[in-house]
């Protein structure tokens, strides 16, 4: 079975559908506890270095340049092994309120690749 990411703010509700709920965000995001998050596992190694994610501080007109960066960060990243190996569905969760500009969606889509 191939495997088949998507992506979901933690925020949001947990549901049958999000198959395993992963967690790719190097700090734990405010206000929500570890049973709401409903986490299957939690990747941080996966999420973009400390450097990197201050830098872009969610500024949306930052994100072309992020996504390139994120991405080199990940060329080699066991993390990103890691997340291949699940299988069936998996949900990579953020905690950002960007929906499209955040690293979940570089992420998926190196995924995907």
């Amino acid at each position: 079975m191939a495997t088949k990411y998507r992506i979901k703010r933690v925020y949001e509700p947990a549901a049958k559908a999000d198959g395993k709920r992963v967690l790719v965000d190097r700090v734990w995001p405010r206000g929500i506890s570890k049973d709401a998050a409903a986490l299957t596992d939690w990747v941080k190694d996966a999420a973009p270095s400390t450097g990197l994610r201050k830098w872009f501080g969610h500024r949306p007109e930052r994100f072309a340049e992020f996504r390139k960066r994120y991405v080199a960060e990940l060329k080699g990243n066991a993390a990103v092994d890691e997340l291949r190996t699940l299988g069936g569905t998996v949900t990579l969760l953020y905690g950002a309120k960007d929906k499209e500009h955040n690293q979940a969606v570089v992420l998926r889509d190196v995924l995907e690749r």
